[in-house]
């Protein structure tokens, strides 16, 4: 049998000034209240719709003035059922102590509508140090509905062990409490979207029976809903370097070298000088590509309902980032392979420090004399169609397009929307290191989607195994960094 439509309501409430309104708009997508560094901003209690499903349930946050008073409030809570509780409060706190009414507002407030309290924490202070802690204990049992104690303003993602220690220390220091029902760590400032996946977890579990199916329902939708926009991110990602590794620039001819240079650079002496056509082919690329960067850096924060912009992102224009391929002349091959005779033969090498790329399938066993040498060049031109000179993206700097595009997603993912517009900041090394095993367990199905790609005029089938790749690289990487958590489906 359906259940009606229902519903919930969660009360975020903390000493003041520990960030609740920060992680309302965290959590919200969008700006409520007003954030400033400094006690009893908020001063009224005010709810707002944090998801709705299409059977009517709807699952509200409400936003509380801070408790600053602790000790004052415990007291007043105490004596709020007696007439001259009730003086003080209406007529005495109302004009000369404001702050301590909008605290009692607060917790009515909470009493009256919450089915669990959210209570924030600052995590930068020790528990054993926070005065208020004990009184606020009081207040909550005052309340008298189940509560999940939120770890705030943690600092920048740390690894998951280094968490649940924190969280240890905060569960033991509040123990002997037994209205704190959980702990968990929910930074406002640095999450990601699968940690709320714990945060309803653990809510459930604290709800009554006859709000379960609701809450259901309700996280359903809040979990569609990231995993669309999770979906989508991977498909910005996977058209952007799509684009890169398809991406090509003609080299502008220029006067021949004698033969002797021509030689040399053959066999990796000597370069073109810094403004010749080759460094401003590559230039032009690296460009294109700095571009595209910004722009998807920029998609991504609009699409995580963020404001601002990407800084200014410098490619490190290193020669071995570039793939040059060059129609190769017969009197140029053939005077490589008399100069190397039979060197090179049966190795898995390129001659890519003159320009020329010609596999290493081509090259094994294949350079043994002059006539070999042009026979080379006949075969590779036939073989490729190549007759203009052109730079490309070599495989090693498309393997590291696909871990900084993950570091980016990461990056802009866990930014809070509390903190105000996007700004971009060092990666956690962690971060770095987990990207690397996940790439890593994934190499052989890059390199031959690289080679797939570029040899394929089929767009959408190659977007296709690339968002894929992407998307369960990215579920990889998130199921390492949050184990507790469910991971997003793709």
């Amino acid at each position: 049998m359906a259940h009606p439509p229902s519903s919930i309501a969660l009360g975020l409430v903390s000493h003041t000034n520990a960030g609740k309104t920060t992680l309302a708009r965290t959590l919200l997508g969008r700006d409520v209240g007003e954030v400033r560094d400094a006690p009893h901003v908020t001063d009224l209690s005010e709810a707002y719709p944090l998801i709705e499903t299409a059977e009517g349930d709807v699952l509200h946050l409400w936003d509380t003035p801070g408790f600053g008073d602790s000790i004052r409030l415990a007291k007043r809570l105490r004596a709020a059922d007696n007439p001259i509780g009730w003086m003080l409060r209406e007529v005495w706190d109302r004009y000369a102590n404001r702050p301590l009414w909008c605290s009692q507002q607060a917790v009515r407030a909470a009493r009256d509508s919450a089915d669990v309290v959210l209570y924030v924490v600052n995590a930068a202070e020790d528990p054993r140090d926070a005065g208020y802690l004990a009184p606020e204990m009081q207040i909550l049992a005052w309340i008298g509905k189940p509560v999940l104690l939120l770890l705030n303003q943690v600092g920048p993602p740390r690894p998951a062990a280094e968490e649940l220690a924190e969280e240890g220390r905060w569960r033991s220091c509040v123990a002997p409490f037994p209205v704190v029902r959980d702990v968990l760590t929910l930074d406002a400032f640095a999450r990601c979207w699968v940690q709320e996946d714990a945060l309803f977890r653990r809510i459930a579990g604290l709800l009554a029976p006859d709000k379960q199916a609701a809450f259901d329902r309700l996280v359903a939708a809040w979990r569609a809903r990231g995993v669309e926009r999770f979906e989508h991110a991977m498909g910005e990602l996977a058209r952007q370097i799509l684009a890169s590794v398809r991406d090509r620039e003609a080299i502008a001819p220029a006067a021949q070298p004698d033969r002797a240079r021509r030689v040399l650079r053959a066999l990796g002496f000597g370069s073109d000088t810094a403004d010749g056509p080759r460094e401003q082919a590559m230039a032009r690329l690296a460009e294109r590509t700095d571009e595209a960067i910004r722009a998807v850096t920029d998609r991504l924060i609009a699409l995580h309902g963020l404001e601002g912009s990407a800084a200014a992102t410098v490619l490190e224009r290193l020669r071995e980032h570039y793939a040059t391929t060059e129609p190769v002349s017969e009197g140029k091959a053939a005077a490589v392979g008399g100069v190397v005779s039979g060197a090179l033969a049966g190795l898995a090498a390129d001659l890519a420090a003159g320009g020329l790329t010609l596999g290493a399938g081509m090259l094994a066993g294949a350079i043994v004399g002059a006539l070999g040498g042009a026979g080379i060049a006949r075969g590779h031109n036939l073989a490729t169609g190549v007759d203009v000179s052109s730079v490309a993206w070599s495989p090693a700097f498309l393997d590291g397009l696909v871990r900084s595009a993950l570091l980016r997603y990461l990056a802009v993912a866990h930014f809070g929307r509390g903190r105000g517009a996007y700004a971009e900041s060092e990666a956690p090394a962690f971060w770095k290191d987990e990207i690397a095993r996940a790439f890593e367990a994934r190499r052989p199905g890059f390199e031959a989607l690289w080679e797939n790609a570029r040899a394929s005029d089929d767009d959408a089938q190659a977007e296709a195994d690339l968002r894929t790749m992407l998307a369960d690289t990215a579920n990889d990487l998130l199921a390492r960094l949050y184990p507790a958590t469910a991971r997003p489906a793709a």
